[in-house]
């Protein structure tokens, strides 16, 4: 049994645990889902002959209230009346752990799979490297488009792309337009980090913060100790592409001195005892007006306009993620998406990728929850949709809906770096070295020496 196998075959072990401790648990069984060769090689006998009805699973952990399912799959069943579309909801209070599970189970179990939802590059890398994904490459060189051109997220993998990008949700700063006014700064369009900075340190009084950053938690929330790194077009994570150590890019370096400037020297961000002791949360810090300046990702769009349990009281911008140095093209951010796939067990592959390309095209549309990840949407289109969320909000008028489609319309992911199954292990080496440095045990040279020293050792051991 090669290495691919063996891997394959423990997390299926893993996930048939998990699963029978929760049934068990719940005093209720847990369904199962389908399965493909974890050789990776397509042992199907589809015909690909989307002209003949066929019925497709579809296995998501989006539940009805976060994607509008029971309006966008009757809209592409409208649209593609050869084809019809069962959904499976792995998690229906839309827990991706518990999807996750649920679906290894399933590719061991035999069921039909032919549709799959990915929430993070993460276990999409981690199910295309099991042999569970199929490429698309075929469907889209048939189409003659570009990927990189059609979205906004690079969803390619080694030399083959696996899936389609869904929602696109980058990051972004959110501002509390009164503190700038009362400070007297002009909203920023177009800025550095280090005028971030210079921002923050403007905007902190003796009633509230410049900044808030919501991380490092317990080896979570690591888009907080990349800040800088994030700003790039590649190489963006603690690992290079090749596997090797990135703790020495002087980027990383830079994200570090930034915070330590923020919170030591310039006093403007809320120190980071503050934040783990009384567990402090970025909605709270924000609406309460606690901090002036709060980067996180625009899952906040929902939220902007504020909500029954944190009501707006103040004019909300949104600014758009900050650039490295000023003559850098700007808009890279960290992004999340869903990851749209093909079950390379599915016998209707053809009909499947239409699926898929249609929903992260048109179907973003009519689905109307969530920014689209695809091009192809039109300026109209896009005001829409951002007005439609707003709408929902208490206070929609209170938020600079210009400034945030702006944002959104010129921010980019970059490229990305599959993660490494040990990935959790340099999470929690890095929260560890970063808090040996706020806590004053170790100085920024000394950090980075620490952080590529264990790196390395943990790739080590791990090879």
């Amino acid at each position: 049994m090669n290495l691919k196998s063996k891997a394959w075959m423990l997390l299926l072990g893993l996930a048939c645990i998990a699963i029978l401790m929760t049934a068990c648990n719940a005093g209720e069984d847990e369904p199962a889902s389908s399965s493909d060769d974890a050789s990776g090689e397509d042992t199907s006998s589809e015909t690909n002959d989307s002209d003949e009805p066929v019925k497709i699973m579809f296995h998501t952990h989006g539940n009805e209230a976060s994607y509008n399912w029971s309006e966008t799959i009757p809209a592409f069943e409208e649209a593609h009346p050869n084809i019809d579309v069962e959904l499976v909801i792995l998690s229906e209070k839309g827990d991706t752990n518990e999807a996750l599970q649920k679906l290894d189970l399933a590719a061991s179990s035999g069921e039909q799979l032919d549709v799959l939802m990915f929430s993070d590059p993460a276990s999409y890398a981690q199910r295309v490297d099991l042999g569970m994904v199929a490429p698309i490459d075929e469907f889209i060189e048939e189409e003659g488009f570009e990927v990189n051109e059609e979205y906004k997220v690079n969803t390619k993998l080694g030399d083959s792309y696996y899936a389609l990008p869904g929602k696109f949700n980058p990051w972004y700063v959110l501002v509390n337009k009164d503190h700038l006014e009362e400070a007297g700064l002009e909203m920023p369009t177009d800025w550095t980090w280090d005028e971030f900075a210079e921002y923050a340190k403007q905007l902190t009084t003796d009633d509230h913060y410049g900044t808030y950053f919501h991380g490092p938690q317990n080896g979570g929330w690591m888009e907080y100790m990349k800040l800088a790194l994030a700003s790039k077009a590649e190489n963006t994570e603690f690992l290079q592409a090749d596997g090797s150590s990135n703790f020495t890019d002087p980027m990383f370096k830079k994200s570090l001195e930034l915070r330590w400037q923020m919170e030591k020297e310039d006093k403007s961000a809320t120190p980071y005892t503050d934040i783990m002791s009384q567990q402090l949360h970025y909605r709270d810090q924000f609406f309460n007006q606690d901090a002036s300046l709060v980067t996180i990702g625009s899952w906040m769009n929902t939220e902007l306009g504020g909500t029954d349990q944190f009501p707006l009281n103040f004019n909300v911008g949104i600014a758009p993620y900050p650039k490295n140095d000023e003559g850098d093209e700007g808009g890279y951010t960290p992004v999340t998406t869903d990851y749209m796939a093909v079950a390379s067990s599915s016998e209707h592959k053809q009909a499947a990728y239409e699926f898929i390309r249609w929903y992260t095209t048109e179907g973003q549309i009519v689905q109307g929850k969530n920014i689209p990840s695809w091009n192809g949407v039109g300026d109209d289109e896009l005001e829409s949709i951002v007005t439609t969320i707003l709408e929902d909000t208490n206070n929609p008028e209170k938020v600079d809906k210009e400034a945030l489609i702006s944002v959104l319309k010129n921010s980019k992911a970059s490229e990305i770096i599959p993660p490494a199954p040990y990935q959790a292990e340099i999470y929690e080496m890095v929260n560890e070295e970063y808090e040996k440095l706020i806590y004053e045990e170790q100085d920024i040279d000394a950090t980075i020496e620490a952080m590529d020293q264990r790196a390395n050792e943990i790739i080590e051991n791990n090879q």
